[in-house]
């Protein structure tokens, strides 16, 4: 039995419409804490739980007779994501589940730049702990991230945000839904392993704004805001003061290269090429 935490997100969907592809609906488990979000699976044979990351009770039931969990990292940030992250962990140890296949960002560490980077660290250590096998995805940002980055340039052009010269290995979530399904069911050829999940280049800034120009006939142009700019920008949007610091230091790890590198073992789950940045630009 297959069970995934986040099942109703983007990629938690994305990925359960790879797996029903590979193998039986009865054998997943949807792990949700809205379960209207999956109505187009009612009546399946997959299995619908209700379990908030926060409710380690709820993630215990919800979680068994389940022997590889796929866990989506937490939407939120700081203490409280690695809390909730930890309280699935424990709940997965508590129910039995064999193998985690988590799904961590590209450089994740205790003195990571990006905020995230230091919750992910923690919840990969919490997995190694407590003696599972693991299977982690290290993976840089999405493509559909992009809008959240160069905001109304998608229609003027112009890109502003203080990522300075750092480059971003952009990498589509579709591929990397593929690629969790892959995992997901032959996981005993997937122990024990760290996965850097990338796109097959690291684009700056800069390069966005050539590719808005190329792709989609726009007088682009990057502009590299001060940090304090930006800071008061989004405090000015009414954005909460925990949410300005993790907003900004994901812009200081893109400055400091903590999304750069790039890897080819995508490509090798996938057995195919990767899709590429510039049609996901023109699509926008």
């Amino acid at each position: 039995m297959i069970a995934i935490t986040g099942a109703s997100g983007h990629l938690g969907q994305l990925t359960l419409s790879r797996l029903i592809e590979k193998l039986p609906a009865g054998n997943l488990v949807a792990i949700v804490r809205n379960p209207e979000k999956l109505e187009g699976y009612k009546g399946s044979d997959m299995a619908i739980k209700t379990a908030d990351y926060e409710d380690t009770a709820a993630l215990v039931k919800a979680l068994d007779g389940v022997e590889t969990l796929l866990q989506i990292s937490s939407s939120t940030s700081g203490a409280v994501a690695t809390q909730q992250e930890s309280n699935v962990v424990r709940a997965a140890a508590a129910a039995g589940v064999r193998h985690i296949v988590y799904t961590s960002t590209l450089s994740p560490g205790p003195d990571a730049i990006f905020l995230a980077g230091q919750t992910c660290m923690a919840t990969e250590q919490a997995i190694k702990n407590h003696g599972f096998t693991f299977t982690f995805f290290r993976n840089s940002m999405y493509f559909e991230t992009i809008p959240l980055f160069i905001g109304s340039a998608v229609k003027d052009g112009q890109i502003y945000y203080p990522g300075g010269n750092g480059k971003i290995s952009f990498v589509s979530r579709e591929d990397i839904a593929e690629a969790l399904a892959v995992v997901l069911t032959e996981p005993d050829r997937h122990h024990d392993v760290e996965y850097r999940v990338t796109g097959e280049e690291a684009f700056s800034f800069e390069d966005l704004a050539t590719l808005l120009k190329s792709e989609k006939g726009l007088n682009a142009a990057y502009h590299d805001l001060p940090e304090d700019a930006f800071v008061a920008e989004l405090g000015k949007a009414g954005m909460p003061q925990d949410e300005i610091d993790f907003t900004v230091s994901m812009a200081a790890s893109i400055r400091a290269g903590e999304f750069a590198a790039v890897d080819d073992q995508l490509e090798k789950l996938l057995e195919r090429r990767r899709r590429g940045l510039s049609m996901y630009i023109e699509e926008l």
